[in-house]
């Protein structure tokens, strides 16, 4: 297969962004999925003042704190979270389910204020960590010398969950972003030390150099929660309901002949993360689709068990992304 077939098949599978206009083609809209006014560089600088200046038990209870004013204001957040919960659990009790909505805004300030504490360096993530669940699939996932796909989703600390699991495995590890909408968050976000290194993908090139370092026996962390507005999105049931999932994770496992393991970083009751690593998914050639549905069935697993820890503030399954 030649670089330049390979760049075509992944990015017609949305592991890149599409192709501009200058190439010959209109550009396909990627979704916005969700976007709120505190999504700027001085709220950034402002929380990381605060995470700078603050001890983590007292910079916590500011973020619940906060978290409570905004849930309030944020009615039509709140709303979905509430409608994504009663899909989740559909035997909850109206009471039960508010409880819920409550902690999914709660956690979440929680794990962000965690987040802007690591780019501060303002917290040591050692820590943090409280233990590994399923370390052994990993090590089974690494033993051919290969690379390995770690997968995970907007669940828990997903943005401390690639540098807390390169501090346990010791390998290169690349957590594939989006780009931001504003410049100045993602530098915030992506140019702290860290140790793992961020590839943002943003064009048909983006994918190769994660090829090679798969080959190298280098890890690669991305998401799999969230379709792409690509051709490479698929439908695939997911709490009684298609919803649309991007299948690029599976065809760059399947083109470096990798193995897809699943991991998700749960906030626990101490306040302390938990890697939560699942079985391995093989992709064999012509694979795809069904590694792919073997992930969002361990997905559903995982959201059900943790539905107050999935920060998704949109309809997944309406197939229209929110603008």
């Amino acid at each position: 297969m030649t670089t330049l077939s390979l760049a075509r098949m992944l990015r017609s599978a949305g592991i890149s962004a599409p192709r501009s206009a200058a190439a010959g083609r209109s550009p396909l809209l990627a979704p916005r999925w969700y976007a709120h006014g505190f999504n700027r560089p001085v709220v950034y600088r402002a929380a990381g003042i605060a995470a700078a200046a603050l001890p983590r038990r007292a910079r916590l209870r500011l973020a619940v704190a906060i978290a409570a004013v905004v849930a309030r204001r944020f009615s039509v957040e709140r709303a979905v979270v509430s409608a994504n919960v009663a899909r989740i659990l559909p035997h909850a009790t109206p009471a039960d389910r508010a409880a819920l909505v409550g902690d999914v805004f709660r956690n979440f300030a929680v794990c962000f204020a965690d987040l802007i504490a690591a780019n501060r360096r303002a917290l040591r993530l050692g820590p943090l960590l409280a233990g590994v669940d399923g370390l052994p699939h990993l090590n089974a996932a690494a033993r051919s010398g290969r690379g390995i796909v770690v997968l995970t989703a907007h669940l828990g600390n997903w943005e401390l969950a690639g540098r807390l699991l390169a501090l346990q495995g010791g390998r290169p590890t690349h957590v594939v972003v989006a780009a931001d909408q504003d410049p100045g968050v993602e530098h915030f976000l992506r140019d702290a030390p860290a140790p793992v290194r961020f590839v943002v993908r943003r064009d048909h090139t983006s994918a190769l150099p994660l090829l090679a370092a798969l080959r190298r026996g280098e890890v690669v962390a991305m998401q799999g929660d969230r379709a792409l507005g690509t051709r490479g999105d698929v439908a695939v049931p997911f709490f009684g309901a298609d919803a649309r999932f991007p299948l690029g994770p599976f065809v760059l496992a399947r083109a470096a002949g990798v193995r897809v393991v699943p991991s998700f970083c749960v906030l626990g009751a101490d306040r302390r993360y938990t890697i939560e690593v699942s079985e391995p998914i093989d992709v064999p050639p012509g694979g795809e689709h069904a590694a792919l549905a073997r992930w969002v069935a361990v997905l559903e697993r995982v959201v059900r068990a943790h539905p107050e820890q999935w920060f998704n503030f949109f309809d997944v399954w309406s197939g229209a992304p929110a603008h």
